[in-house]
């Protein structure tokens, strides 16, 4: 009895320590931080909603609420939402993000299924308190591996179920909570199970102090995808077809050189540029006339047998086109945008390369870019000898297209691993 009570003083003392501190440094730092916002010409987002301070609408006593912090944790909660949705319509579902991008994405693809859709809250005592009395959640799950100690022990508090889930560990991030981690360790005893997405993200989690019989893998939300049943009908007379799919300013002309130069030595290739916002077709048409390339469009049904490209000028299709290609570039890789999903195209088992902006979707290339399934390149040169190699080497383009169907075999599941587990606590709710 006096180990247990010495345990929990541990744990309180602590926890009241980092509450003063993180209490502390929000009162001095926040003034500062917006003023350097401000005259950046940014501003805070969501600072009233992260303080506690909203109105929400009546949510009532059962609440699923998920939290990804942003755009690439969003993108993967998607269908997960939708299915609890499903699975538990007596249920509301509230949904909150840590950055702007997060709140647009989350309104973009999820306001017809979410009741409501916030900020998560600053991890301060009196911020936590605020939040949690509006939203009163039955369960919480929090995608990826945000560790919030407050949050998590408020939770314990209330009774709370917390579950972390498509839980990772990156290596920088294990070094810093490693060197914490008799802190962690407290913390992660409030979680009432923590979902990973791989053996070694697992590994990491327990090692730095989560309960080893309440960590377990889950493998990846993101590889819960299925291929378009639509076919596509574009005549081709069995030439090899790139797609650069949801490519922005800048990357046709990287992906127009980049096939210029291809074309001189495999006269069979043909490419379909599907540009990720459409105003920007007559930009392409331009460029591929100031390039003395024959161009078709998908809307005017042309085919690839008259004409060495085909611009994806419709909306909704590009997702099934990637069925047709033999290899695929995906754009918003060589701006800042962080990238597009590699999965729409690997799950017809077609190999992908990228430009080295993929924050959005680190993990994935991580997973892709274990095998032959995924590439990521640092600039054109890379491209073009990538793209040669998968060209030239036919057993090494077999290989890439059989390690596409081997990684999804692998990490499908994930979604109705959660939905069982989100069913098991409940019922019992």
């Amino acid at each position: 009895m006096s180990i247990y009570i010495h345990v929990w003083y541990i744990i309180i003392t602590k926890m009241f320590i980092y509450g003063i501190i993180s209490t502390l440094l929000f009162a001095i730092l926040l003034p500062i931080y917006y003023v350097v916002r401000v005259f950046n010409g940014k501003f805070l987002y969501g600072w009233r909603e992260k303080l506690g301070f909203f109105n929400p609408p009546y949510i009532g006593e059962k609440v699923i609420m998920f939290h990804g912090v942003s755009v690439g944790e969003i993108l993967a909660l998607e269908n997960l939402v939708k299915k609890t949705k499903e699975v538990f319509p007596d249920y509301k579902i509230v949904v909150t993000t840590g950055t702007k991008t997060g709140q647009e994405i989350a309104h973009k693809k999820l306001s017809d299924v979410a009741t409501y859709i916030t900020y998560f809250p600053f991890d301060i005592p009196s911020c936590v308190y605020r939040f949690l009395k509006k939203i009163k959640p039955s369960i919480v799950l929090i995608a990826e591996t945000e560790i919030w100690p407050i949050f998590a022990d408020k939770c314990r508090q209330y009774n709370i179920p917390l579950y972390t889930i498509n839980g990772r560990m990156s290596d920088s991030t294990y070094k810093l909570y490693r060197f914490f981690k008799e802190f962690f360790k407290h913390v992660l005893e409030n979680y009432t199970e923590i979902l990973t997405q791989s053996e070694e993200d697992n590994r990491k989690l327990i090692s730095i102090g989560a309960p080893p019989e309440r960590t377990r893998v889950m493998k990846n939300l993101k590889f819960d995808i299925k291929k378009s049943t639509e076919t596509v009908e574009i005549k081709n007379n069995n030439n090899r077809i790139i797609i650069a799919g949801s490519t922005h300013k800048g990357e046709d002309e990287i992906i127009i050189n980049t096939f210029l130069h291809l074309q001189k030595k495999y006269t069979d290739i043909k490419l379909l540029i599907a540009p990720r916002h459409l105003q920007r077709v007559p930009q392409i048409k331009k460029l591929l006339k100031t390039n003395n390339l024959s161009y078709g469009t998908r809307s005017q049904d042309n085919n690839f047998i008259e004409n060495d490209v085909i611009i994806l000028d419709t909306l909704g299709e590009l997702s099934k086109m990637y069925s047709i290609c033999d290899m695929a570039f995906i754009g918003g890789s060589f701006n800042k945008t962080g990238g597009h999903n590699p999965l729409e195209a690997t799950v017809y088992s077609k190999p992908v390369i990228s430009g080295p902006s993929i924050h959005n979707f680190r993990d994935i290339y991580w997973i892709l870019g274990r095998s032959k399934a995924g590439k990521v390149v640092k600039n054109q040169k890379e491209l073009k000898q990538y793209l040669e190699k998968l060209l030239t080497d036919k057993d090494f383009y077999t290989e890439a297209c059989s390690d596409c169907k081997t990684v999804f075999e692998y990490q499908q599941g994930a979604l109705d691993n959660v939905i069982e587990t989100m069913k098991n606590k409940l019922i019992k709710y």
